[in-house]
């Protein structure tokens, strides 16, 4: 049972190796970490550094080869595909860079899918969703499909998406990489307040500096291994790089 010493993300020499062809490519190589609750934490490193790979691995979408990476009380290397799917359902919120919206469905309903997976009923799931979009200034565009919104938008109705299950943990991959630098910033100050207004737990994976130094630590990578870990400061509790 985790107790309030205990961290919320718990990394213990976690490994990761993928085949290729007649060799295999050592993508994590005994990684220890913590994360606490509510802690916004990014990942750094150059390509094949490993840290979408962690990421993957926190997320319960791929199993380590090696070690083990605990997410509160469930261990994730050894739980069933059942608890795994569980896990994602209840536990996680996923912002990705290309958003991943459904181009035939509205905002709204987008915002929905993860809800009816939880089984809520029609009423619930429409009410829920109006207000996440409401919270993330996208009330009057609910019934937009996302080629009608901009960038900008489709990002923040994934945000909502994200929510809609009232997650622990939001896990983002390269979240602005397909924005441009000033909605980049709206959406990482976004995301920055709702963590703090909400006590999640945020972990994201970047290649630009000005959105890693958003978070309360950046976590460095290279061939597979933590290479540093820095404490960023922000004079205001808030960063605006």
């Amino acid at each position: 049972m985790t107790t309030n010493q205990t961290a919320f993300i718990r990394a213990r020499g976690l490994a990761r190796r993928y085949p290729m062809g007649k060799s295999f490519v050592d993508a994590l190589r005994g990684v220890d970490l913590e994360i606490w609750r509510g802690e916004f934490v990014s990942l750094v490193g150059p390509s094949g550094s490993g840290k979408s790979t962690l990421l993957h691995l926190v997320g319960g979408l791929v199993r380590p080869t090696g070690g083990e990476v605990w997410v509160g009380d469930l261990e994730l290397a050894s739980s069933s595909d059942r608890q795994l799917v569980a896990y994602r359902r209840d536990m996680l919120g996923f912002v990705f860079q290309n958003f991943n919206l459904m181009p035939i469905l509205s905002a709204v309903e987008n915002v929905e899918i993860p809800m009816m997976l939880a089984k809520m009923s029609r009423r619930e799931r429409r009410e829920q969703a109006l207000e996440l979009l409401a919270q993330l200034g996208l009330r009057e565009r609910a019934d937009h499909r996302p080629s009608e919104l901009s960038g900008g938008e489709q990002q923040r109705v994934a945000i909502a998406r994200s929510l809609a299950n009232t997650p622990q943990l939001i896990l983002a991959d390269e979240p602005t990489g397909n924005l441009d630098s000033n909605t980049g910033r709206e959406i990482m100050r976004l995301l920055q307040r709702l963590i703090r207004e909400e006590g999640l737990t945020l972990l994201l994976v970047t290649h630009d500096m000005n959105v890693a130094r958003y978070a309360d630590r950046i976590v460095y990578l290279a061939d597979g291994q933590v290479q540093r870990v820095e404490t960023v400061t922000h004079a205001d509790g808030v960063a605006v790089p």
